[in-house]
């Protein structure tokens, strides 16, 4: 059984049980004990288990990253247009997604008394990687600069961390590929190891988020799986404008290409990048279908495809801004509008570090749940739909590596490819 459906699996089993307990007893004190006792200690475990491998995978990948870009000088104008295109389409699809959930409000219509007691059980618990009350302005930015970054990973101080992270990967392209080898070759082992961790902990998902599910419904009844249908409609509603509208805009007015005749073109891509989930597994498949189908010159291709393969992840960033605001909801949570933007920024920035392995968002999301004092419990409650929403989001993802591609290649070359039909 693969490990997404067992993962589904112990949702289901979980919400089920839950749901039978709390009808049968109502949330009694015997309930509560063996919640307290047995349920939630064994989901807190798999929590921390995955939150241990936050900090490394950050600095890893992050740095990493940015180190494997090197200089903008030397990459040209095709690096600068490339990252300008990923950082916008990333940043532009969290806030259509921070849009949409603050427009539908998945997360909103329990009870009164029902978010009050989810917000005693659980909010205590979310302060490690939080934000202090007024900390968004001057102090925040301050606070951002570390005076000892270990002090700050220990603290869970996250912005900080990522700030160090990012200083780095930009002092490994300063001193030289020589210089830098021998750190480069520690950071990447680091982030493998930190990967094979990560599917040692998804291994036991299943039981992790039963437990979880089973704590939260056990206490709270099943209203709560009323608003993961409106969490999903959110999610996949939103991929869908912004990859229909969106990259619609974006190819007809800035790539100058026939958005219908262009995806028809790349529609093997788009189905095998839903199918396999993985931007890295489509990647030959964008490339050849880039090159072959859509025009786009080898040299554009061969850099922009792998870039965005890594870099470029419109849904993955779309649907951490989504879920987090949707956890927030349904915990009570109220996100200021400095909140939201940290929300923004911290899912642009981790869309970039996310690993490509299944579950390797799930640290970061949990990270940026974190750093805005959302209880990190909340996972549990979408982790077992996040096959389906995985799927779609990679679609997005891909597609946007293709659009980027071609506006690169407008910008580069002048060229608009067999799928434009405007004028000039």
């Amino acid at each position: 059984m693969a490990l997404h459906t067992k993962i589904l699996l112990g949702l289901v089993v979980g919400a089920a049980l839950g749901i039978t307990i709390n009808l049968l007893t109502g949330g009694t004190a015997g309930t509560e004990q063996f919640v307290s006792s047995v349920t939630e200690p064994i989901g807190r475990v798999w929590l921390n288990a995955l939150i241990m491998v936050v900090i490394p995978l950050i600095v890893s990948t992050l740095s990493v990253g940015i180190a494997g870009l090197g200089s903008l000088k030397r990459l040209g104008r095709i690096g600068v247009v490339a990252m300008l295109s990923f950082l916008s389409l990333t940043a532009l699809s969290t806030m259509l997604g921070l849009a949409a959930v603050n427009l539908l409000k998945p997360g909103e219509g329990l009870e009164p008394s029902v978010t009050e007691r989810l917000m005693e059980t659980y909010q205590g618990d979310s302060d490690a990687m939080g934000l202090a009350e007024g900390a968004f302005g001057i102090d925040l930015f301050v606070r951002i600069v570390p005076r000892n970054p270990v002090q700050a990973a220990a603290n869970g101080e996250m912005l900080a961390v990522i700030f160090f992270a990012l200083m780095l990967g930009i002092g490994l392209t300063i001193v030289g590929r020589e210089n830098a080898q021998p750190l480069l070759n520690f950071l990447e082992s680091l982030g493998h190891v930190t990967i094979a961790i990560i599917g040692l902990v998804m291994k036991v998902a299943p039981l992790g988020v039963a437990c979880l599910i089973f704590s939260v419904t056990a206490r709270f009844g099943f209203e709560i799986l009323f608003n993961l249908v409106k969490y999903i409609v959110t999610v996949v509603g939103s991929l869908t404008i912004f990859f229909v509208v969106g990259y619609s805009l974006i190819l007809w007015f800035v790539a100058r290409r026939n958005p219908v005749e262009f995806m028809k073109r790349a529609r093997v891509v788009i189905l095998t990048g839903f199918s396999t989930s993985s931007s890295n597994a489509t990647l030959p498949t964008t490339m050849r279908v880039a090159r072959e189908e859509l025009g786009i010159s080898d040299a554009v291709a061969g850099f922009v495809l792998p870039l965005g393969a890594t870099m470029n992840m419109n849904g993955t960033a779309l649907f951490e801004g989504v879920t987090v605001l949707f956890i927030a909801q349904v915990f009570g949570v109220d996100l200021s509008l400095g909140s939201q933007l940290i929300v923004i920024l911290m899912s642009v920035v981790t869309a970039i570090g996310v690993a490509g392995v299944p579950g390797g968002s799930i640290p970061l999301l949990m990270m940026v749940l974190g750093i805005v004092g959302v209880p990190v419990e909340g996972i549990a409650i979408v982790l077992g739909v996040d096959r389906i929403l995985d799927m779609c989001r990679t679609t997005l993802n891909v597609g946007g590596d293709l659009v980027t591609a071609a506006v690169v290649d407008r910008f580069e070359n002048g060229r608009r490819g067999p799928t434009s039909t405007i004028p000039e």
